[in-house]
């Protein structure tokens, strides 16, 4: 515990911080990394080449995002000028399926997105289409963005290209892909079942959210 008591102290404050409603989790995020910061110079490991290297990534992964969502709202304000959504709703209504088979393709397709998307990209990406056709199948708005958020990070981890576990294999040199897969494997599989239970059983998802709304 000597070793890393600081990377628990600023879990605490950061986890703890968002449950009492301190701050939000963007600002967490902030603080846990200043957090980082401090820990780095009171153990004395920060050198002026370290520090450069973690603005320079930080300003690199910055400029990725911001191009992202850039380039997702673009795509957004394309797909709706060039009537997508409407021709996507057309389709659906026109093939005479139940409501609960157009949701569960449209799970299929994030978790094949998942595979070589990071999750961001793909919700922004992906929402703007799909968000008026849910909205006109009569499904509850939050609970479709609780499925979205559930089914994105189970895409992440699963095989065969699951980018989570590269990430990570790219992290761990010495363990094997496969390794890390099986050990994801449990995870994924009750994620499946969590999934399942929230598409089938809405409430589960929205009790809180209406609870909450009730309260304000």
């Amino acid at each position: 515990m000597k070793g890393v008591w600081g990377v628990l102290l600023l879990f605490t404050i950061v986890m703890g911080g968002i449950y009492l409603g301190i701050f939000t989790p963007t600002e967490a995020a902030g603080i846990g990394a200043g957090g980082a910061f401090l820990i780095t110079l009171f153990r004395g490991r920060m050198t002026l080449r370290n520090l450069f290297e973690t603005l320079a990534d930080t300003a690199r992964t910055s400029a990725m995002l911001f191009a992202v969502v850039i380039g997702a709202l673009i795509f957004s304000d394309f797909i709706n000028r060039a009537g997508l959504p409407d021709m996507l709703l057309e389709m659906v209504t026109a093939m005479d399926v139940a409501p609960i088979v157009v949701i569960l393709a449209i799970l299929a397709i994030y978790i094949v997105l998942g595979m070589v998307f990071e999750s961001l990209s793909m919700m922004l990406l992906t929402v703007p289409v799909f968000y008026p056709l849910v909205a006109s199948l009569g499904f509850d708005l939050v609970w479709f963005g609780i499925v979205v958020v559930v089914v994105t990070e189970i895409s992440l981890i699963t095989p065969p290209v699951g980018m989570n576990v590269f990430v990570l294999s790219a992290v761990l040199r010495d363990v094997k892909t496969g390794t890390i897969f099986k050990g994801v494997t449990p995870f994924w599989c009750a994620d499946i079942v969590r999934l399942a239970l929230i598409v089938f059983i809405a409430q589960i998802a929205l009790f809180l959210p209406e609870m909450l709304y009730r309260q304000g």
